[in-house]
């Protein structure tokens, strides 16, 4: 008879069992480390966006219609700048990438592609967002110049550092051999989320001092669709071919975003009097974005380098990517749930209090995650399958989809508790 495996104390060392913890995270232990630790730096940061969120909703309540805009601003920075990173380290991954920022170089063209969508799809949100303000009837709502404002100024506000970030991010990538794909979602969401709502604030106290914000909206307006006219009539072929896949997905994405806009300002009032949820509401989106963007991220670098087939039923490979997603998902979110609780303090009220802030989150992860996971998969493998760049079309469908349906599933969470 076979000897049954002598059970080792030694296996049960904390070592050892951490190491294993690791594993299970996944593939690698440094993968696990890096996702951890931008996902931590993205929750941490985005509670200063919720408390940033939180100190200007006078501001949403002072000009009505600008909290529509505000959540899909900082959907459509993220978008653009994630999906820049993603492309990049594909580039990486593939051999192709160079540091040089020239215009006839990938990452040259890569950045002309992204500011020049930040402007043109800026306007593209101000008219979303005017049409919706007429629609359910907002009274004494801004007018479309000064959305028009307001939406590209703040955006070309947020987009300078972030752009700057997500290269600094690919310089490190070459230079310590981080893996480009479990670090830009997480942390160019999260600059994405901190930046872009002070930069909507700014834009915003310009509206009221005379003519000065009409007349800017008008000469920005004007910018974003010369330059969008140059990029089309453009001799880059990588520049357009970016732009032209990026327009139809990002206006996709706005209109999911905008309508995660619509619900926050349907709720602004009870989120207000709750500051723990409306602290908590960017760490969560932001998260479960990034937790999609991370999936997607390496989907698509495994489909370029083959290692992946799209097939409708998930491979083994996939699975693994998904477990490894699944293994980030609790503990992140049991920590935006005690951090939304502490920030909320600095806003003098807690309220409903760690238990319940913490029961939200997790119902509302568990309705959000199912979705982010489908997404993030079935849009990768369906853009690949169309012979488009998984890279550009991943990132904004599932971010734009975490941000309404996680806006809708913490609300949802909200009801479910009775919290007012």
């Amino acid at each position: 008879m076979a000897r049954r495996p002598r059970i080792r104390a030694a296996s049960f060392a904390p070592a050892r069992l951490a190491r294993r913890l690791v594993d299970l995270l996944g593939p690698t232990g440094g993968a696990a480390r890096q996702s951890l630790i931008a996902l931590g730096l993205n929750s941490i940061t985005s509670f200063a966006a919720g408390l940033i969120l939180y100190a200007i909703t006078p501001t949403a309540k002072r000009l009505p219609g600008l909290i529509i805009l505000v959540t899909p601003a900082i959907g459509l920075g993220g978008n653009i700048f994630t999906t820049l990173g993603s492309r990049l380290s594909t580039a990486i991954h593939t051999g192709n990438y160079t540091r040089s920022l020239r215009p006839r170089s990938i990452l040259g063209q890569n950045l002309l592609a992204s500011f020049t969508l930040t402007m043109f799809m800026s306007v593209v949100l101000a008219l979303m967002a005017k049409v919706i303000v007429v629609v359910i009837g907002i009274g004494h709502a801004l007018g479309l110049l000064d959305l028009l404002m307001i939406s590209i100024l703040g955006s070309l506000i947020g987009a300078l550092p972030v752009a700057i970030l997500t290269i600094a991010l690919t310089i490190g990538a070459v230079r310590f051999d981080w893996d480009l794909d479990n670090l830009v979602a997480p942390v160019v969401s999260t600059l994405g989320d901190v930046l872009t709502i002070p930069a909507i604030w700014v834009a915003a106290e310009i509206v009221g001092h005379g003519q000065v914000s009409p007349v800017l909206g008008g000469v920005l307006t004007i910018l974003a669709i010369l330059s969008m006219l140059w990029v089309l009539r453009s001799h880059l072929p990588d520049l357009r071919l970016i732009v032209k896949e990026s327009v139809p997905v990002l206006a996709g994405a706005l209109i999911l975003d905008t309508l995660g806009g619509l619900v926050l300002q349907k709720q602004l009032h009870t989120l207000y009097t709750l500051p723990a949820l409306l602290i908590l509401l960017p760490a969560f989106t932001s998260t479960g974005g990034a937790l999609g963007g991370i999936l997607c991220g390496r989907v698509a670098t495994k489909l370029h380098i083959g290692s992946v087939e799209p097939t409708a039923i998930p491979g083994v490979e996939v699975r693994r990517d998904t477990a490894f997603l699944l293994g980030l998902t609790v503990p992140i979110f049991v920590f935006n749930a005690a951090g939304a609780v502490v920030f909320a303090h600095w806003s003098k009220g807690s309220a409903p209090g760690w238990w319940w802030t913490l029961a939200v989150s997790i119902v509302a992860a568990a309705i959000t995650m199912i979705f982010v996971i489908g997404i993030s998969y079935y849009t990768t493998i369906g853009a690949w399958r169309i012979e488009v760049d998984p890279d550009s079309y991943g990132v904004p469908i599932v971010s734009a989809a975490t941000d309404f349906v996680g806006a809708v599933a913490v609300i949802a969470a909200i009801s479910l508790f009775a919290l007012r």
